[in-house]
């Protein structure tokens, strides 16, 4: 079964949170990410994005997240909402449109009641936004069939890893 999953983030704060969405986006196979606002300002300093995820995902500014929900995606709104969804509990649409909120603020009510599911990660506090990112992904890969191989595990890691154990 083919999955799709792009991410909407609303006004993030700065250009290293959209680069720890990026990172995330990159690891977890992310085909677009959506954003609004001026706050970080459109800016090409990623430096976050060590992998450089940015010439490889479209990442969009738009005015308005739901007019780019890509075609036949669930809204799922990552949002400390009452009544939510805890994450443990949900179970991801195959082609998902996730929409995070800033870090100083809220998703509007208005996307809130258009999103086809609510979902809160429980925690102590409220975690950043690339945090949040990863958390949503790995629980989504996590909750599916992957490809446990070590053919995985070489074509992920990066240069500085190359240890293998013996098997038992």
């Amino acid at each position: 079964m083919s999955t799709k999953v792009s991410f909407g983030l609303i006004n993030p704060k700065s250009a290293s949170n959209v680069a720890s969405i990026l990172r995330a986006a990159g690891c977890y196979g992310v085909s677009s990410v959506f954003y609004t606002g001026q706050r970080f300002g459109y800016a090409k300093d990623f430096n976050a994005d060590t992998q450089r995820m940015r010439d490889k995902i479209p990442t969009v500014g738009v005015d308005d997240l739901l007019a780019f929900v890509p075609q036949g995606a669930s809204i799922v709104v990552i949002e400390l909402v009452e009544n939510a969804i805890p994450l443990p509990e949900f179970t991801h649409p195959d082609n998902a449109f996730y929409i995070l909120g800033p870090e100083d603020g809220s998703v509007p009510i208005e996307i809130v009641s258009a999103a086809d599911s609510v979902v809160y990660v429980p925690t102590f506090n409220s975690m950043n936004l690339g945090a949040t990112g990863n958390v949503v992904l790995y629980d989504r890969l996590a909750k599916r069939h992957y490809d446990a191989s070590n053919q995985l595990i070489q074509q992920s890691r990066d240069n500085n890893n190359n240890h293998k154990i013996q098997m038992r």
